[in-house]
């Protein structure tokens, strides 16, 4: 076996120009204000979302799993987020990321970069772009999946331990 390793190849740069037409449709005056009240580009806002479109399973979830990395990114921790590790790896979601996947050199590698990754890793819907912008209130900074489409939200490092032993045996 063997054979590939390398690399990924870089990421390509943000498009120049204006924003493609849908993209100017959704940024609306009032989403591109509430961005920049966040402190936030819409084209941050977008590769926010499309973590969150990646993550969540259920709706309601949106803005739970958004006040995670918000509250991440606000305190200078790096987001953690696995599906920006299946994105550079080119990986499905359904696989298990191993530790050493966790460790591997990306610019889209949360797990060793902190902040935003350099751009979006889907094209993200309605729902997550309006949850990037509106996160729920909480001092939530960390989740886990249950297995069954919801998340189990935690406060602290310990509590997120247990709950990971809890729905991921470990």
């Amino acid at each position: 076996g063997g054979g590939g390793g390398g690399a990924p190849s870089p990421p390509p740069p943000p498009p120049a120009g204006p924003p493609p037409r849908r993209t100017q449709e959704i940024f609306t005056a009032e989403r591109v204000a509430r961005a920049a009240s966040l402190g936030m580009t819409p084209f941050e806002v977008l590769t926010l979302a499309s973590i969150i479109e990646k993550e969540a399973v259920v709706d309601e979830e949106r803005p739970l799993i958004s006040s995670v990395y918000h509250n991440r990114l606000k305190a200078g921790m790096m987001l953690n987020a696995c599906p920006t590790v299946f994105y550079f790896l080119g990986k499905p979601m359904s696989e298990r990321l191993l530790i050493a996947d966790l460790e591997v050199d990306s610019p889209y590698n949360t797990y060793r970069n902190v902040g935003l990754p350099p751009g979006p890793i889907c094209s993200p819907g309605l729902a997550s772009i309006d949850a990037a912008l509106y996160p729920a209130e909480t001092s939530y900074y960390y989740f886990v999946s249950k297995n069954d489409g919801t998340h189990h939200f935690s406060r602290t490092l310990a509590e997120h331990n247990r709950a990971v032993a809890e729905y991921q045996g470990g």
